[in-house]
């Protein structure tokens, strides 16, 4: 059994595979596992769930944990090539579980370039990391319940949160707010989140214009619609929501849809030894990541009566995930926001000027390279996608910027492949590696 994804879902995968008796590999590109949900940092405690799921999968002597990225994938032959730190390994699958999560929406307006405009959890993650916020001046805007929780722990950080702008009108979210007595677990979250934010103006309808600065932010616009006005700031946290990670899964050649990868209740997707869970098939938060990796998990090891208990936690959370995604949706103004000097393909440097001379995604490439620099597509493609209606034609590997050694290790020797995974193993390639209890992959 391979995994790919050590967030929620398929940390929840893994143990539920590995108590049903297959032996599990995961492979994550993070340097501890937990997905950026369950992200660890400096003096930072795992929350109560984050702390029993990770429990749970060190304490199962069944499952293997890889620190690396997966750069190809061959549904034919059944394996995938993963960049170490140091060379390369092609792991072959009998069954593929993808939990690859999912990353922020951008949506491009002048000035969203400049240095100390970051995403909302790329913010949190750099600070978790050890950058240094307190008496930073931050402004946190875009879509979505992350604002509230982002700003949140920025404010336990000693940042001055100046202001949250959530663009979804006021309208939406009371009604989201009365369908939150339905789940009343979700209700005291958001209660508990307020309540620690009430220092913070709570601006809904509201939403970033532009962003200004010499070298690097020094100030943002914010209008309700009717009026702008200027906050001063040092960083501004925007982001209009998430966006699957369904990369592998289209390359592998699963049947995609505009939520992600499509997948029945027990997490199989349109080819037969692929399963995915978690945000990959849809956003929906934790709830739905930890039932989906658990449904995935059983369905895997073949015992779909612990499956078939599972299901009505998962249909619940999944209404709670089309609740969100209809109160949060994006409005029209934040999509016409760029003007035709705004830079949409930061990697090429592309304009939306001259994206506005091409009619399809295909077409941006070949005549304006959006699209083909180091991130792939993966914050321009999500962006045209909301701005134009564009698909991508096709994923092609390598799925990330990789060493010219990778691209070659499918011809390397079979002991030199061993060589190179018990190498990792020794030198801590793998997650949580003096914590973790590993059992070797079988040589043969």
């Amino acid at each position: 059994m391979l995994i790919i994804g050590a967030g929620p879902a398929g940390l929840a995968a893994a143990v539920r595979c590995a108590e049903g008796g297959r032996s599990v590999s995961i492979v994550d590109d993070n340097p501890d596992i937990g997905g950026q949900i369950w992200r660890g940092g400096p003096g930072i405690a795992k929350t109560r769930d984050a702390s029993e799921w990770c429990t749970k999968l060190r304490s199962n002597n069944r499952i293997s944990i890889l620190n690396g990225r997966v750069i190809s994938a061959d549904r034919a032959l059944q394996r995938v090539t993963v960049e170490l730190a140091e060379g390369a390994l092609v792991i072959a699958w009998s069954t593929l579980i993808l939990a690859t999560g999912a990353r922020e929406l951008f949506l491009p307006f002048p000035g969203w370039t400049l240095p100390g405009v970051v995403g909302v959890g790329g913010l949190q993650a750099l600070v978790k990391s050890g950058l240094p916020i307190a008496n930073k001046r931050v402004v946190v805007a875009g879509s979505g319940p992350l604002l509230l929780a982002v700003a949140s722990y920025l404010s336990k950080q000693d940042a001055v949160v100046l202001t949250i702008a959530e663009q979804a009108p006021w309208p939406r979210l009371v009604r989201f707010g009365a369908m939150l007595l339905r789940f009343p677990s979700k209700l005291w979250q958001s209660i508990r989140l307020r309540v620690s934010l009430l220092h913070v103006r709570y601006r809904p309808g509201c939403w970033i214009t532009r962003a200004e600065g010499d070298a690097r932010l020094q100030r943002v616009h914010v209008t309700n619609g009717r009026t702008t006005w200027v906050e001063e700031c040092d960083y501004a946290a925007v982001a209009f929501g998430l966006w699957p990670n369904a990369e592998l899964a289209s390359l592998l050649g699963c049947k995609l849809d505009e939520s992600g990868v499509v997948v029945d209740s027990y997490g199989r997707t349109s080819l037969p030894d692929i399963l995915c869970a978690g945000e990959v098939t849809g956003v929906g938060g934790l709830d739905l990541s930890l039932a989906e990796g658990e449904v995935a998990g059983f369905t895997a090891c073949g015992d779909l009566t612990a499956a078939d208990r599972l299901l009505q936690r998962r249909k619940r959370a999944l209404a709670f995930a089309r609740h969100l995604q209809h109160a949060f949706r994006s409005r029209p103004e934040v999509k016409g926001l760029s003007d035709p000097n705004t830079v949409i393909c930061r990697c090429e440097d592309v304009t939306l000027g001259r994206l506005r001379e091409v009619s399809s995604w295909r077409a941006a490439k070949l005549h304006t390279r959006c699209g083909m620099g180091p991130c792939q597509g993966r914050i321009c493609g999500p962006a045209l996608n909301v701005l134009f209606g564009w698909q991508a034609s096709s994923v092609r590997p390598p799925l990330f910027p990789a060493r010219i050694g990778s691209l070659l290790a499918e011809g390397a020797p079979r002991e030199r492949q061993w060589q190179l995974y018990e190498d990792a193993m020794e030198r801590g390639d793998s997650c949580n590696n003096d914590a973790l209890q590993r059992r070797p992959l079988d040589r043969s």
